[in-house]
């Protein structure tokens, strides 16, 4: 009698908390991964002017671009259900554009610096909804495509 109630608790609360703490773990490992990567692309100038300082020096003008799909964990999908009932911004799903947004860059300037370019300009970034959270499917997922010209003086 009392006991199928917190069986049928168990199983809600269990998954969230599993996928709470699973993802914060991997969300914070990430972060740290981009902080690094950022630090050591410092030296690129990243511009979204179309043309940047001194055009007559350049001597290659490559396109680079870069791509990232980041997903959602269960809680963060749980929590984003719930703000879609009451309304208001999605904090939920804040660090998962922000996070994607950074890996599609980082990639692009990767590719750049194995070009040798030490400028990227006319930066421009694109974003899909990959997937969508609905009631068959617990996870969202967002894709970040980052492209621009990679200048070699």
């Amino acid at each position: 009698m009392f006991s199928e109630p917190l069986i049928t608790l168990l199983f809600i609360i269990a998954p969230l908390g599993l996928g709470y703490g699973i993802g914060r773990w991997r969300e914070h490992s990430h972060l740290a991964s981009l902080e690094q990567r950022e630090r050591q692309n410092r030296d690129i100038v990243v511009t979204n002017l179309k043309i940047g300082p001194h055009p007559e020096a350049v001597k290659v003008a490559s396109y680079v671009s870069g791509d990232a799909v980041i997903a959602t964990d269960y809680f963060k999908t749980f929590a984003a259900a719930i703000r879609r009932i009451i309304g208001g911004e999605m904090r939920s799903y804040e660090t998962l554009m922000n996070r994607a947004r950074r890996e599609a860059t980082l990639r692009m300037l990767d590719q750049a610096r194995q070009l040798g370019a030490t400028e990227v300009w006319n930066v421009r970034l694109e974003t899909s909804n990959v997937l969508s959270a609905t009631s068959n499917n617990k996870a969202a997922s967002v894709e970040v495509f980052a492209f621009g010209t990679a200048i070699v003086r």
